[in-house]
C-alpha cells in the first residue's frame, strides 16, 4: 500500500477512527470487463487499497483510476483521458460497512454485503456490493463482483464509439487485508 493512498483511506475513515483493531489492505487486484459488439475492454489494477475497523464492520477503499492497465495503450490513453478524466478524478472511492455481524477471530467463509458510497468520477452513488469474506490465520480476504452503470456515474461515451463500450461494466474485486501494525 503506497503511503499516499493509506493516508487518502485514514482521512476517509478519520471521523470514526478510535484505539480499535485496524486492518489494512497487503494486495489487491480490481478488474473490469467491457463486452461490446466490436471488441470487449478490460483492465486490470494492483494498487487499491483498504481499510476495514473490526469493531464496527466500516471500511474504506481507494483505486487510483490511473494504475488501470490495458493490454492496448491506446486504450489505457481514452480511458484516462477521454472517458474518466484521470488528471481531475483521481481516484475511485467506496466508504461503507459491511451490513452483516462477522465474528472476526473465527476463521471461515462468510457471504456478505457491505453499503456505502461509492465514489467515481466526481459523482457519489449510494450501492450495496454483494461478495465474500474469508478469514484464515489472521488475515481478511475480501472478493466481490459487481456491475457499475457508466451513466449513474456520468461518464459520457462519444457517439463515434458507443458502440464499442458496454452500458454496464463488470467490476471483479480480491483484496487481503491483515492487521495494521
Amino acid at each position: 500500500m503506497n503511503s499516499k493512498n493509506l493516508v487518502l483511506v485514514l482521512i476517509l475513515l478519520a471521523p470514526f477512527i478510535s484505539f480499535s483493531q485496524l486492518y489494512k489492505s497487503e494486495s489487491s487486484y480490481i478488474k473490469f470487463f467491457s463486452e461490446a459488439p466490436l471488441e470487449n475492454i478490460e483492465a486490470e489494477n494492483k494498487k487499491a487499497t483498504g481499510v476495514l475497523k473490526l469493531d464496527n464492520n466500516q471500511m474504506a477503499i481507494v483505486i487510483p483510476i490511473k494504475a488501470f492497465e490495458f493490454e492496448k495503450a491506446l486504450m489505457q490513453e481514452h480511458f484516462n483521458e477521454t472517458y474518466m478524466e484521470s488528471d481531475v478524478y483521481k481516484n475511485a472511492t467506496f466508504k461503507g460497512f459491511i451490513d452483516q455481524k462477522i465474528n472476526w477471530k473465527k476463521d471461515g467463509e462468510y457471504d456478505a454485503s457491505a453499503t456505502g458510497t461509492m465514489h467515481i468520477h466526481g459523482v457519489d452513488q449510494k450501492v450495496t456490493i454483494k461478495g465474500k469474506l474469508t478469514i484464515k490465520d489472521g488475515k481478511i480476504k475480501l472478493e466481490s463482483k459487481f456491475n457499475i452503470s457508466i451513466a449513474d456515474y456520468k461518464i459520457k461515451i462519444p457517439s463515434a464509439v458507443v458502440t464499442n463500450i458496454a452500458e454496464v461494466v463488470e467490476v471483479t474485486m480480491n483484496m487481503m487485508l491483515g492487521p495494521k501494525q
